[in-house]
């Protein structure tokens, strides 16, 4: 016999901050922490809690007694079910003060760092259609609301394209309208889905591991141009042919009409086999007159506008001359160190992924630059004095390391070489607060700075200068 887990119900709660993973947070009578997602700072509120810890609970607001006055309207009619823009309820000046409070709190907290500098967190002009990258799924078994749970009547329509549903893997969101990317965005997707619906091609089944369509990726520039990438499960050629050559017809602006045949148990592409339909095999994108050719594999930071000026501030941290050799950890395709090698001597990028060194090199022959070398290979294994007395010592390290932050052999590393300085690029401050509480006895942190890469959700960037203590 299952045990029912106990609740709790707090009345007029008002909640007070904003947390990680774009939590809310209020506090129970006993000053315990809850933490909800469906609140924002200001709102007063009758509280549920559905789960206990030893030091927090995990709630969900059942009442609402006053609204914040840092609300304001959800543009999108899927809000609160969709997994994404789970800030959209929240105006964006507030978003962004929540976003440089967080930074801030990490470097502070976990880091125990002093920060004589905090510049202001730089917002996004675009607070929606800003994303150069969306991925679709397909199923059979769409997400169904409560209503239609609730009917005595059958449920027809049961396929979808959308957003996996939070915490499903088998249940999928159908997406009549996303404002994350631009047109024809969301005509493509619609379309498709119409053409298959229409055809009576199959949408694929997670639970059963079969069906034709599995997953649609579209992929947009600045430079006008678009890429799509249609991943089948089956492999059913005429039926694959018809709806391509009616993507094809129906859309002549795409640049590139690619194909996938995926089934393996996941639908990430990067060990599979491209295939170009129509078009060609890239698109190019472009920053301050570099033009960075992106495929369908390839890495680039999903908000165009966004990452030039991530990228301007990175530049402007390191401070170069044009006499630094300069060192690009985690440099995925080489975008930074291409962007700042104009004012370098020498650029060397070393990234983990080959496909994406390939890119790099590829791009770098593009813009004609022959100061930037690219080297594929484990951080820990490449980084070495070897490699460091072969290629020459850095006067400026540039780290723009995953979320896990840099392994603390690449860290112990750069504290043994003691560049002058390093420029470190971070997705997540609170990794970031650790790797730079290591490098605190021979580091001074100059100044901080924060970039909204993703409006309406919790994520944030974070940029942060350090420079070697004078005694070392």
């Amino acid at each position: 016999m299952s045990r029912k887990k106990k609740s709790y119900l707090f009345e007029n709660i008002e909640v007070i901050d904003a947390g990680a993973r774009g939590k809310s947070v209020a506090k129970s009578p006993d000053g315990r922490v809850i933490f909800l997602d469906n609140a924002i700072p200001g709102d007063v509120v009758d509280i549920r809690t559905g789960r206990k810890r030893k030091s927090y609970f995990e709630g969900k607001a059942v009442k609402f007694h006053k609204h914040s006055d840092k609300r304001t309207e959800p543009v999108c009619e899927h809000f609160g079910t969709c997994g994404g823009c789970k800030w959209q309820h929240m105006k964006y000046e507030d978003q962004l003060h929540y976003k440089e409070k967080e930074v801030t709190n990490n470097l502070v907290r976990i880091g125990h760092l002093e920060i004589p500098e905090i510049l202001p967190i730089a917002g996004s002009e675009k607070i929606y259609w800003y994303r150069n990258k969306m991925e679709f799924s397909f199923s059979n078994s769409r997400w169904l609301t409560q209503d239609e749970l609730n009917s005595d009547e059958t449920i027809q329509d049961r396929d979808a394209c959308g957003f996996h549903i939070p915490g499903m893997w088998d249940k999928i969101l159908d997406i009549k309208k996303c404002h994350l990317q631009e047109d024809p965005s969301n005509a493509i997707r619609n379309s498709v889905k119409s053409f298959a619906i229409e055809k009576g091609l199959s949408f694929f089944s997670p639970r059963e591991g079969k069906g034709l369509l599995r997953n649609l990726m579209i992929r947009t520039s600045s430079t006008g141009e678009i890429m799509v990438v249609v991943q089948f499960f089956d492999d059913e050629p005429l039926e694959r042919v018809e709806l391509l050559e009616y993507v094809a017809d129906e859309f002549p602006e795409i640049t590139s009409l690619q194909y996938v045949v995926n089934q393996k148990g996941n639908d990430s592409i990067y060990d599979q086999q491209v295939v170009l339909f129509r078009g060609r095999d890239h698109i190019f994108e472009e920053m301050e007159g570099l033009r960075f050719k992106i495929n369908a594999k390839s890495f680039y930071q999903t908000n165009s506008d966004q990452a030039h000026v991530l990228y301007k501030i990175g530049r402007d941290f390191a401070g170069l001359t044009g006499e630094e050799i300069v060192y690009d950890l985690y440099t995925g395709t080489g975008t930074i160190a291409q962007f700042v090698s104009k004012k370098a001597s020498k650029v060397i990028g070393i990234e983990a992924v080959p496909e994406a060194i390939e890119d790099a090199r590829e791009n770098a022959r593009i813009n004609e630059i022959d100061n930037v070398e690219f080297f594929a290979g484990d951080m820990a294994g490449v980084f070495t004095d070897d490699f460091i007395q072969q290629h020459g010592k850095p006067d400026v390290i540039i780290t723009d390391p995953p979320r896990d932050g840099m392994h603390k052999k690449v860290v112990a590393q750069i504290a043994a070489i003691r560049p002058k300085k390093i420029v470190y690029i971070s997705c997540n401050s609170a990794t970031q607060a650790r790797d730079l509480s290591l490098l605190k006895d021979h580091y001074e942190v100059v100044k901080s700075q924060a970039v909204d890469m993703f409006p309406q959700t919790h994520h944030v960037e974070n940029v942060v200068l350090l420079t070697r203590k004078e005694d070392e």
